[in-house]
């Protein structure tokens, strides 16, 4: 009967149970004592670092214009207070003057309808320039024009010789214009009853001159004279004797 029994091991229900793969924790420490433990056995994979680019400041490009503006405002401001300071010396110590002109005389010696419908005009006028500056000479250079109109046709052109006019100097120059106007047999019929009705016809002289002004011993640059004189004829027969009812001339000029 004793070569039957069987011998089986015996669990024993109090010893204590331990897991082999659990690790061995000493007694008494936190749970993140354990942690950093863990973590210290076996470390974080490595991870590159990304370098930190530090952006640079934005320009202050509101401040840089403000300041353009305010430095090209104060050279116009310097400017303008230079050439104020230039033209007062220029007048208190010249004392600039506006030369004067007038119309003399006007004698036409054709002024004639020609078969083509042409109107043929011929212009002796004599012209009285007038500097009244004690220090200002006044030299007429070429390329002047100057032109008799009725309203807004040209009846005949010329131009003002050239020569150097002198402080307080008077001036007589006689001046030859001819023209040619075609389409002109309304222009004449309008001219001729104007003279019978009004017994005077309204006429303008232009006068565009190119000049520079001498100061002392300093020649300027070049400016031009414009002259515009207003007068009226009593008549437009050639070969006799006109006589001019009224004149004003008004004198601007022009850089």
């Amino acid at each position: 009967m004793a070569d039957h029994l069987k011998v089986h091991p015996v669990h024993d229900v109090e010893a204590p149970q331990t897991s082999p793969k659990s690790p061995l924790v000493p007694p008494g420490t936190s749970k993140s004592d354990k942690v950093e433990e863990v973590q210290h056995q076996h470390p974080a994979p490595f991870q590159p670092t990304i370098p930190v680019t530090q952006s640079k400041p934005p320009k202050k490009k509101r401040s840089c214009l403000c300041r353009c503006l305010c430095w090209t405002v104060c050279l116009l401001v310097l400017l303008i207070i230079i050439i104020g300071i230039i033209v007062g010396i220029i007048f208190l110590v010249f004392r600039p003057k506006l030369p004067k002109y007038s119309v003399d005389t006007i004698q036409i010696t054709q002024f004639n309808l020609s078969s083509d419908d042409s109107l043929y005009a011929t212009f002796d006028v004599t012209i009285t320039a007038r500097n009244p500056n004690k220090k200002i000479g006044i030299y007429y250079e070429g390329g002047s024009n100057i032109g008799v109109w009725y309203t807004d046709r040209k009846l005949c052109q010329g131009a003002l010789p050239k020569f150097y006019q002198g402080h307080r100097n008077t001036t007589v120059l006689n001046v030859d214009m001819t023209g040619q106007t075609q389409n002109a047999t309304g222009l004449l019929t309008t001219l001729q009853q104007q003279l019978q009705e009004t017994g005077g016809v309204p006429l303008t002289l232009r006068v565009n001159q190119p000049v520079r002004i001498k100061l002392g011993k300093l020649k300027l640059f070049k400016i031009k004279f414009r002259v515009r004189c207003r007068l009226v004829v009593d008549s437009l027969s050639p070969n006799n004797g006109i006589s001019t009812r009224s004149t004003s001339c008004k004198f601007r000029l022009r850089l």
